[in-house]
């Protein structure tokens, strides 16, 4: 059950500090839990498949793609790109957890269509230490997804490359286009 952002949360034990996001997140997990049933199922997803997606807000995976609870592992980060820590996860995926498929989801109007690398360097002068991780930003989305596919299939870690498919989500058509990873 969703709370809208203008009901209110339930004071906290402090009652002069208002109620944040995350109170708000914790009474709706409270409704959640007093209906919740456990449906019995274990961590495998059912269709076999692990979905790499952005973080972007407006990308409802599981309504998008048709999928139920179970159906599959959502692996999800800025950009959708393949990272390290996504072919770790999807490493767990297949060999632990049964996974076959890998669907990569990038989108339009992506954020990391308009940063850059300089990203880094901003934060290490506001902060005094420059990140370890890489923004992976990017100026083709076509091409990102082609490189994550790359990404995917090339990795010696993951026992199962062959069905890796590429596309772009249209954030105002909800429509996904597939990825040639040839062109």
């Amino acid at each position: 059950m969703s709370i809208p952002a203008s009901q209110s949360a339930p004071q906290s034990p402090d009652s002069t500090r208002q109620p944040t996001v995350t109170d708000r997140l914790v009474q709706a997990n409270a409704e959640y839990a007093s209906h919740f049933t456990d449906p019995g199922m274990d961590a495998r997803p059912v269709l076999k498949v692990a979905v790499v997606a952005c973080m972007d807000a407006r990308l409802d995976l599981h309504a998008a793609l048709g999928l139920e609870l179970g159906d599959c592992h959502t692996i999800r980060n800025a950009g959708g790109v393949v990272t390290d820590d996504i072919i770790r996860s999807l490493t767990i995926s297949q060999r632990a957890l049964g996974t076959r498929s890998v669907v990569l989801i990038h989108h339009t109007g992506c954020g990391l269509l308009t940063l850059t690398e300089d990203f880094r360097h901003e934060i290490e002068a506001e902060v005094g230490q420059r990140p370890a991780w890489a923004v992976e930003a990017f100026k083709d989305l076509e091409q990102d997804v082609r490189q994550s596919m790359q990404r995917v299939r090339t990795s010696p870690f993951l026992p199962h490359t062959d069905d890796v498919r590429g596309f772009v989500f249209d954030v105002t058509t909800g429509l996904l286009r597939e990825i040639d990873p040839q062109h």
